[in-house]
């Protein structure tokens, strides 16, 4: 699966990772030129290694994003219904207290999805979203602390931080505050992504003329919202793509005709991927039995 290469950008973003016209600069506030008929917009950053321009860090707070998948022990099943019930009673609280007994300065968010019959190896998935990882800590712990936890598993545990693209124009604003807001659609399509080595030596205009066409590929799909995420660093990906849409059947014509783009040639890895349905914790926990 070809994805979205390097990226383009935080929820504020549509269909192929466009942003919506008439928008003010940052930098102006002037209104943004509209883009000549059929043109993709071009990049904000043509000197991503920062060799040339010399930038000094970025220290903004930002959004770091926590996709935690389970699987739970068949074991589970044979205890006596009661005692079933109290265990996931017990998980549900410890689950929602995370987010519900923070300040709402903190911006914790909590979105559950079931995997129950979608995938054999884990069925289901806590997608968290704060500004500090050390809050994702503490919600495990919360969890570890519960019964239910002693029959379940992670098989996979995947975190990444939100990210201006450098691949398209700025929305006044973007980067500030809480940029995702997960849990749109009725589906979550994840998968982990790593781009070759040999992407990252083409030169700026080669990437940027690649994900004009990958952009443009992408915007009659606009049942399907992005949520691209950076993993640099702090977890074995590059990106963390998940894509929000209440059209599976659109998401795959999607994935499709990406395939046929010139950047799909430098994709390293793009599995595993997870098809997520959303549901309430209590219906979650109710799909385990």
């Amino acid at each position: 699966m070809s994805g979205r290469p390097e990226g383009t950008g935080p929820q504020s973003t549509g269909p192929g990772g466009t942003r919506p016209e008439g928008a003010m600069p940052a930098e102006t506030g002037a209104p943004a030129p509209a883009a000549r008929p059929g043109r993709p917009k071009m990049m904000v950053d043509l000197d991503p290694s920062g060799q040339v321009t010399g930038r000094e860090a970025d220290r903004a707070n930002r959004q770091f994003l926590n996709y935690a998948f389970y699987k739970l022990d068949p074991a589970f099943r044979r205890l006596p219904q009661a005692e079933r019930d109290e265990l996931k009673a017990e998980f549900l609280a410890a689950a929602n207290g995370w987010a519900a007994d923070a300040p709402a300065e903190k911006g914790l968010i909590l979105r559950p999805y079931s995997l129950v019959g979608v995938r054999g190896d884990v069925d289901f998935m806590l997608w968290r979203i704060a500004f500090d990882v050390r809050d994702f800590q503490e919600s495990q712990a919360r969890l570890n602390r519960t019964r239910l936890m002693g029959y379940l598993t992670q098989p996979f545990n995947f975190i990444s931080m939100n990210k201006r693209s450098q691949y398209v124009n700025r929305v006044e604003g973007s980067g500030h505050g809480l940029e995702i807001l997960p849990g749109q659609g009725q589906y979550l399509f994840i998968y982990p992504f790593v781009k070759t080595r040999a992407w990252y030596d083409l030169t700026p205009h080669s990437r940027q003329g690649m994900m004009d066409e990958h952009i443009n590929a992408s915007v009659p799909f606009k049942g399907v919202r992005i949520n691209t995420s950076y993993s640099y660093g702090i977890d074995d990906q590059e990106f963390v793509v998940s894509f929000d849409s209440d059209y599976p059947q659109e998401f795959v014509d999607l994935v499709h005709r990406l395939r046929y783009t010139e950047a799909s040639m430098f994709t390293l890895q793009d599995t595993p991927m997870f098809t997520c349905v959303k549901k309430d914790l209590a219906g979650v926990l109710d799909d385990l039995g």
